[in-house]
């Protein structure tokens, strides 16, 4: 029962619009003073600051960092010059180019709303000259945004692997494959609607176009192939390869392209800092409930329970894809990791589901969250820039969510796919 009032608590307090880490901090001090009393006070705050410097945690300011310092440069730019030459030339060219740089780009920041700031501020604009409707360019603009978080370096995916003790370079590997056959399916749904609604190509493909934008981004692409390989390498950890990514981000901005001023890295930081902050806060926040379910064993006893319920673990898969699919409506993809992941883990252990396989699982359900409102922090994003309304647009949407849905059930219910590449690699 006390995990029940714990969640009620924690929506009422949402409900009435108290921030999510408010909400998390109040739920779990309350919690475990009424449990332990005043004496365990002292220990919230130390709970907090040891939940959020997690050394693995620092990747995730460093990534977004990395992420700034793109959109303030002309990195954005020639990185979506060079998907035009690429793929602009097939029909509906511009939503071609709108998942092909938002793949880039994921490979860098690995932040769904950074992706969206920055490709969509030029894509969308120059979808509505061409013809798009402002929810067709949003839309897109959205789901390819949300490769972020499947492709690595993604930062949902260094807190799963914080929350359940995985490798966080073992769930990068995990998200290449699906990532890419996201890519792939959002690609295939342009073409037929490209085809259905007569949406333009951007010239012939030509070969010189192609390499001249090759040649213009080359230093940009090394940024991915040093961090990814670095961190697939085994040179360094996914913290170091975050560091690294910032300090490349800056040297081929500031001293390659000389595009990158003071004024730029001061505006890189502040917006990084506001959108650390919201993370970090959630994390530390999320410590303390964590640690009082911990204390408990409240995950372990609704595991049994479940577990006496039904053994089969494909039924328990499909619960927990509807469990984070209604979570992913109300809250952000950080907080339904922190909240949710440390309950179901060890009924995920106790059916036999690999830990990896479901990181993969709730990564994929989270991206789908990104799409679905109220919440839908990178579809809001995309509405902003075209200037659409949400619901509108969500109808549009509907076309890119039925291919993620699709994705996410191929990677359920075949994890043979899913962590293909993670055994071909680790064995």
């Amino acid at each position: 029962m006390i995990i029940l009032y714990i969640f009620i608590a924690l929506i009422a307090l949402i409900l009435i619009n108290v921030p999510v880490a408010v909400a998390l901090a109040l739920v779990g001090t309350i919690a475990t003073f009424i449990t332990y009393g005043s004496m365990a006070m002292p220990t919230v705050g130390m709970t907090m600051f040891e939940g959020a410097t997690n050394f693995p945690l620092i990747a995730i300011p460093l990534f977004i960092l990395a992420g700034a310092i793109m959109n303030a440069s002309s990195i954005s730019r020639r990185l979506i010059d060079l998907a035009m030459a690429m793929v602009g030339f097939i029909k509906g060219g511009l939503s071609m180019v709108t998942i092909g740089a938002s793949v880039f780009f994921a490979e860098i920041s690995g932040s769904s709303v950074a992706g969206v700031s920055a490709i969509g501020s030029i894509l969308i604009p120059a979808m509505r000259k061409k013809g798009y409707s402002k929810e067709f360019a949003a839309s897109i603009s959205s789901s390819a945004a949300s490769l972020a978080i499947i492709l690595p370096p993604s930062i949902p995916m260094i807190l799963y692997a914080v929350m359940s003790g995985e490798s966080v370079v073992q769930m990068f590997v995990a998200g290449i494959f699906p990532g890419l056959l996201g890519a792939m399916g959002l690609a295939a749904m342009c073409y037929y609607l490209a085809r259905k609604y007569n949406f333009p190509s951007e010239g012939r493909f030509r070969l010189s176009t192609l390499w001249t934008a090759l040649k213009e981004a080359v230093w940009a692409l090394l940024i991915p192939v040093i961090i990814l390989g670095g961190i697939f390498g085994g040179f360094v950890t996914a913290t170091e390869g975050a560091a690294l990514a910032v300090c490349v981000a800056i040297f081929i901005s500031a001293v390659v392209y000389r595009e990158f001023t003071i004024k730029n890295f001061i505006d890189s930081c502040k917006s990084a800092g506001v959108q650390t902050a919201v993370v970090m806060l959630l994390v530390a926040a999320s410590a303390v409930v964590g640690g009082y379910l911990t204390e408990t064993r409240i995950p372990q006893a609704i595991a049994l329970q479940i577990s006496d319920l039904t053994s089969n673990k494909y039924v328990i898969l499909a619960l927990l894809n509807v469990i984070f699919l209604i979570l992913g409506v109300f809250l952000h993809s950080a907080a339904a990791i922190i909240l949710v992941v440390p309950i179901v883990l060890p009924l995920v252990i106790e059916v036999g589901i690999d830990p990896l396989h479901f990181g993969l699982i709730v990564t994929l359900n989270l991206a789908i969250g990104q799409q679905t409102p109220p919440v839908a922090s990178v579809l809001i994003a995309s509405c902003s820039i075209a200037k659409s309304d949400i619901w509108a647009t969500s109808k549009t949407n509907l076309w890119f969510i039925a291919v993620l849905f699709t994705i996410l059930m191929i990677n359920t219910y075949i994890p043979a796919f899913a962590l293909a590449l993670v055994n071909f690699i680790y064995g």
